[in-house]
C-alpha cells in the first residue's frame, strides 16, 4: 500500500504542477513546440471533463458528471484497498493506482479550478482572484496541454470523400450530416490530453495487456 500511495502522490504532483503552470502562464489555445519538434507540442485547452471534450446537459450535466466521478473514485479506492489486502498481483495494484491517481487528478480540476482561477480567454489566468473564480464549486474545467500530432499531412486524392447522415435515433449526434476527410487534412494523434489522462490510459492498458496475470482463472 505504501508503494501504491507513493505512486498516486507522484502522479498527482506531476499532473497538478503541470496544469497549474499551464493555467497561470498560457492563454487559452496558445501553443508552443517542445524542443522545436513538430510532433510534440504544448497546446492549452480546457474541457468540461468528458472524453474528447464532449459536453452534455449544460451546468446540470457538468454537476452530475462531477458527482458521478466522486462516487466512482470511492469505488476505485476500495478496489485498490481490497486488492492490496488480498495480496493481489503487483501489476493489478499498479494499474489501479494509476487509474485512481488519474481520475483524482481530473476530479480536482472539476471540483476546485472554477473557484481557484479566473478564466483564460484572451488572458493568463489569475490564481485565487479577489473577485472569485470563473465558475462555482464542482463546475471547473479540466486543463489539457499534451499534443502529439505525429502525422499531419494532406490525404491523397485517391482516398474517397465519404459523406453520410446520422439517423435521428442515434444518441447525441442523431439527425446531423457528417463528412469524413472533408478538407482532406489528416492528423494523428489529434486529441489534446494531460498527465492524468495518461495515467488512466496506462492503467487500463496494463489491465488489457496483462489480463491473464491480473485476473487468473480459478482452478475447479
Amino acid at each position: 500500500m505504501k508503494k501504491a500511495v507513493l505512486l498516486i502522490i507522484a502522479v498527482l504532483l506531476i499532473d497538478q504542477i503541470s496544469k497549474i503552470y499551464i493555467k497561470t502562464h498560457f492563454v487559452l489555445s496558445e501553443e508552443i513546440k517542445v524542443l522545436g519538434l513538430d510532433w510534440f507540442r504544448i497546446h492549452f485547452l480546457e474541457n468540461n471533463g468528458m472524453a474528447w471534450g464532449k459536453e452534455f446537459g449544460g451546468k446540470s450535466g457538468k454537476l452530475f458528471l462531477t458527482v458521478f466521478r466522486l462516487f466512482a473514485i470511492v469505488g476505485i479506492g476500495y478496489w485498490l484497498w481490497d486488492s492490496v489486502r488480498n495480496n493481489a498481483n503487483k501489476i493489478l495494484i499498479t494499474a489501479i493506482s494509476l487509474i485512481f491517481a488519474g481520475a483524482l487528478g481530473n476530479i480536482i480540476d472539476s471540483v476546485f479550478y472554477g473557484i481557484f482561477f479566473t478564466d483564460s480567454y484572451h488572458r493568463v489566468a489569475e490564481f485565487l482572484p479577489p473577485e472569485g473564480g470563473y465558475n462555482p464549486l464542482f463546475h471547473g474545467k479540466v486543463v489539457d496541454m499534451l499534443y502529439f500530432p505525429i502525422v499531419d499531412t494532406m490525404l491523397p486524392d485517391w482516398i474517397p470523400n465519404l459523406s453520410f447522415d446520422m439517423p435521428n435515433w442515434v444518441p447525441l449526434v442523431g439527425g446531423k450530416h457528417y463528412s469524413i476527410f472533408e478538407n482532406r487534412n489528416f492528423t494523428f494523434f489529434d486529441p489534446v490530453f494531460n498527465v492524468a489522462d495518461t495515467a488512466i490510459s496506462t492503467g487500463v492498458g496494463l489491465l488489457i495487456v496483462f489480463n491473464k496475470k491480473v485476473f487468473p482463472k480459478k482452478k475447479k
